[in-house]
């Protein structure tokens, strides 16, 4: 059984309803904002409270205004000036260019400004909003956002999403989400949750293991394996798909053994993963169309944790062809096999950053596992954890600057965010029990 509650509403509000864009001005020739790397200095943002042109929106002018100020913050680059600080005569300004003066905001420090008035009326409301540069005197963005008022928080995230890809020239990561494998029930199911860790729903109802889950790269899909019971009453581990758009599941494969360790090819045709059918563990590509399967190793250890780079030319996995769990590479025509890692006893579940340039894994070290970085080349390797439990189940976010992973560091596990520099770790999981193999919508 799938619980789909709540979420075909929100897939609806999101892909179908929208949020309809007009803008104006264009972004900077080059980024503001260099993210990705440790930042001694923040940048510092205002946020004039937004001007409410109608009384009953209120509400969600407090929800936007909310909403973006907690989304830029989480990715830890910004800091907000307290309106307390604010020398504007807010009722003698405006929100355009020529109705304000920049040195009302330089004076007090802020480097960019946000201006914004949401008006309307009935079941539509119009969030205008503008960004300025006001060491620059310029305009960054502006945009024209008409959505229902029920969707302030989408509106909220859009709004974000604009000013990170307006300033640091990087797509924003404020609609994505959070799959993983929690244990709430008692038994293991898949959940979902919003980037942040707000908004968490349970997805299946299987009463029994549930685990891996997988994004389609559209994000309507998850793939994810289930343990069952074959009519000899052996135990298997299939592999299930549900989809979101159609509110169904499917069963994709239930050879004998292993399927599991699912992984999406970046056009959502494949899906690489391990398979036992044939006796030793190894992966295979299985066409999400027709359901046939490719053998791509071959070796006398097992071959497990298939992970494809962003261009669909390569994957990495994890294997013990060598004697050492090893993470390695291969290209998907076949031509070349490379061991990329020698440190630690045991290496696992290898993630590609969405860069193309790094991936990163858990390794066993010092008794316990910890999160890396590694070029993908098997160059500069970096350790990102360190005495704080076990760390594992790396995987990058959709932007390639933080690392989502599953950490026992508070007893339970529980899933965990930081940037890609191993900093500003954070907490995302409380209440589901043990939760692990987060995996980060695109």
């Amino acid at each position: 059984m799938i619980l789909f509650m709540g979420f075909h509403k929100h897939v609806q509000v999101i892909t179908v309803a929208g949020i309809f864009l007009c803008s104006s001005g264009a972004a900077a020739d080059k980024p503001y904002i260099s993210v990705g790397a440790a930042k001694a200095k923040k940048t510092v943002m205002a946020y004039q409270a937004i001007k409410v042109a109608a009384a009953h929106f209120k509400g969600q002018a407090k929800t936007i205004q909310s909403t973006v100020t907690s989304d830029l913050l989480f990715m830890d680059i910004f800091r907000f000036l307290d309106a307390s600080a604010f020398i504007e005569d807010d009722s003698k300004s405006g929100i355009l260019q020529g109705t304000f003066k920049y040195t009302d905001w330089t004076g007090i420090g802020a480097e960019f400004l946000v201006k914004s008035v949401l008006s309307g009326e009935g079941n539509a409301m119009t969030y205008e909003a503008h960004l300025y540069d006001t060491f620059g005197a310029k305009e960054v963005l502006a945009k024209r956002y008409v959505a229902p008022p029920s969707d302030a928080k989408t509106l909220a995230h859009t709004f974000a999403n604009d000013i990170v890809e307006a300033l640091t020239g990087t797509k924003g990561i404020f609609m994505s989400k959070i799959a993983m494998s929690c244990d709430r029930t008692g038994k293991k199911e898949i959940y979902i949750m919003d980037f942040d860790g707000t908004n968490v729903k349970q997805i299946t109802s299987h009463r029994s293991i549930a685990f891996a889950p997988a994004w389609s790269p559209d994000g309507t899909k998850i793939a994810y394996s289930l343990f069952t019971r074959r009519g000899d009453n052996i135990k298997n581990i299939d592999l299930y798909e549900i989809n979101f758009a159609t509110k169904t599941i499917r069963m994709l494969s239930n050879r004998k053994g292993i399927n599991s360790g699912a992984a999406y090819s970046p056009d959502g045709t494949r899906i690489a993963l391990t398979m036992s059918f044939l006796g030793n563990p190894e992966i295979f590509l299985f066409d999400t169309s027709s359901r046939t399967v490719e053998r791509m190793t071959n070796s006398f250890g097992f071959d497990v944790d298939p992970a494809w780079s962003p261009d669909g030319k390569q994957l990495a996995f994890v294997s013990s062809r060598t004697g050492m769990p090893m993470v390695f590479n291969l290209n998907i025509d076949g031509s070349k096999i490379q061991r990329l890692t020698y440190a630690g006893r045991y290496n696992a579940t290898p993630n590609w950053s969405p860069k193309n340039s790094k991936l990163v894994f858990s390794g066993w070290i010092d008794n316990r596992f910890d999160v890396f970085t590694i070029n993908s080349d098997g160059s500069n390797i970096e350790r990102l954890t360190k005495n704080q439990g076990n760390n594992e189940d790396p995987f990058f976010s959709p932007d390639g600057n933080f690392v989502a992973f599953s950490s026992n560091r508070t007893g339970q596990q529980n899933i965990y965010v930081m940037n890609i520099d191993g900093t500003y770790v954070r907490r995302l999981t409380y209440g589901l029990g043990n939760c692990v193999a987060p995996k980060w919508s695109r």
